[in-house]
């Protein structure tokens, strides 16, 4: 009997060293075969677009970190929402009518007489709702022959149509997107979401556009007109009011988001060209939001670059950054930088936007960054983002469409060849009527990848995001099951093909 037990222990321990060897084991043979399917899918002259499109939309894709609220949204429910809130849309501009007066008039106009119609309307005559929805959205762009305008004002403009009633349905709106990310496999969006409240001061604006000063002189002038003008917002009313509004939103609209499933972070937005007191009371404002509620992550400015007002204050909008960051130096900063293509502006404006964004406001992720080849430093800002862990939040569909710019032409083969850490985003999936696994598809179809590469990418936009430490590990540990079953499942499916 002495003899005996030690025998049987050993063999158990054996037993059981060699069951946990094949269960360690059988993910690793998983992801070779996974491995092996994915290189069997992108290689040759044509990738196999269906295949490569199954294969995504089932792969867990971690998070979307350069993601819009309104811009996620589909037209078709906004148009649901033009009738909950008894709107209508008129046949001719597309806009939609909110004056209650204008309402009443077109409520007692005979059918044939109306020209403003309820968004079931809409949706049930094809033509209009076809027209709406290049109007409302990319849709049909490059399959159509009549007047347009330039893609990116296209792009631009779609929100001016469906903004009347993108902000009054939050919580709806943020559980269909909570719902279409679960259904492709995405764990976690962190959304760009509402404007950040803002003021005008006539004064500020005329003190800090004078003409004449630039440099240090000009920074130092700039301070003292910020410092004087942050007591005068506690003292707005309006700003204060919209504020309260903007907190209890958050939380109201935001309630039962989260779930073991599915995670949803915030970041309050500027626009880059309302005047500079705006946009420095909104981010006041949003730098406020961000240190105070753990649901709000950072802060971000947006807009179309390219503007006058965006190119003649962007330095400006760096500076006020600095000096807020200084003031709140644990809010995070995921700044549009970079969106921008040779000959959309003088061949100066592509000189620093995105080493400004870094250098100056000190961003930790980089919104497009697509003129870096432009820039004055490329190389060293580009080490300067390796080393220092600034990722830069890649949108494919978005940059082919705004900018023309796709292919080799695409500066995520000088990120990918210099190290520097990118994501794969969205943008606005609702305008471009788009999902993220399309958005895998398109960098697996244009760009020589592997297998490891886009599952680095997935792990990489949950590390990249301005989560909490807790529920990025959180997140990342869920990911890692995910993977297991994902590269399970499709070696299971590929031994069924061969039998």
């Amino acid at each position: 009997m002495t003899h005996t037990f030690p025998k049987l222990m050993m063999a158990l321990a054996v037993a059981a060293a060699c069951n946990a060897h094949a269960q360690k084991a059988a993910p690793n043979a998983s992801e070779e075969a996974t491995k092996r399917h994915f290189a069997s899918l992108v290689s040759g002259g044509q990738p196999k677009s269906a295949e490569l499109t199954l294969f995504f939309t089932m792969m867990p894709k971690g998070g979307d970190l350069h993601h819009h609220y309104s811009g996620a949204i589909y037209a078709e429910q906004f148009l649901q929402w033009v009738d909950k809130q008894n709107y209508c849309v008129y046949k001719n501009t597309y806009q939609i009518e909110t004056d209650a007066g204008k309402l009443a008039l077109e409520r007692v106009a005979t059918p044939a007489a109306r020209t403003c119609l309820s968004g079931v309307a809409v949706m049930q005559d094809n033509s209009m709702l076809a027209e709406l929805l290049q109007r409302w959205g990319t849709k049909d762009f490059y399959n159509h022959s009549g007047q347009q305008t330039p893609p990116d004002r296209t792009f631009f403009d779609t929100f001016g149509y469906f903004n009347p009633v993108a902000s009054t349905n939050t919580a709806d709106g943020l559980r269909t997107l909570k719902q279409r990310a679960i259904n492709e496999n995405l764990s976690y969006i962190e959304t760009v979401f509402e404007l950040a409240p803002f003021t005008a001061n006539a004064d500020f604006d005329k003190a800090v556009l004078a003409p004449g000063m630039d440099g240090a002189a000009m920074n130092a002038h700039l301070n003292a007109q910020l410092e004087a003008l942050l007591p005068l917002l506690d003292k707005d009313a309006g700003w204060t009011g919209w504020l309260g509004a903007y907190k209890a939103n958050i939380d109201t609209a935001t309630a039962g988001i989260d779930d073991e499933q599915f995670t949803m972070r915030y970041q309050p937005f500027v626009l880059r060209f309302l005047s500079p007191s705006q946009v420095f009371s909104s981010m006041v404002s949003a730098f406020k939001l961000a240190s105070e509620n753990p649901k709000v992550v950072g802060v971000n400015i947006v807009g179309q670059e390219s503007t006058y007002v965006s190119m003649r204050d962007y330095k400006l909008h760096m500076q006020m950054f600095k000096f807020l960051k200084a003031k709140y130096p644990d809010v995070k900063l995921a700044l549009h930088a970079g969106e921008l293509a040779l000959g959309m502006v003088p061949p100066e404006g592509l000189q620093s936007h995105i080493a400004d964004a870094i250098d100056v406001a000190g961003a930790s992720r980089i919104g497009h960054g697509m003129d870096i080849a432009h820039e004055g430093n490329a190389l060293a800002t580009m080490k300067k983002m390796r080393d220092r862990g600034i990722a830069v939040e890649v949108n494919l569909t978005s940059n082919d469409f705004i900018l023309g710019i796709k292919g080799d032409a695409h500066p995520v083969t000088l990120y990918r060849k210099y190290g520097v850490p990118f994501v794969i985003s969205t943008d606005d999936a609702g305008v471009s009527r788009n999902n993220l696994a399309n958005e895998y598809v398109l960098f697996a179809s244009r760009y020589k990848t592997s297998y490891a590469e886009v599952k680095k990418l997935s792990y990489d936009s949950i590390r990249y995001s301005f989560l909490a430490a807790a529920d990025k590990e959180r997140l990342l540990r869920a990911l890692a099951v995910k993977f297991s079953r994902f590269e399970a499942d499709v070696a299971s499916s590929l031994h069924n093909a061969a039998h």
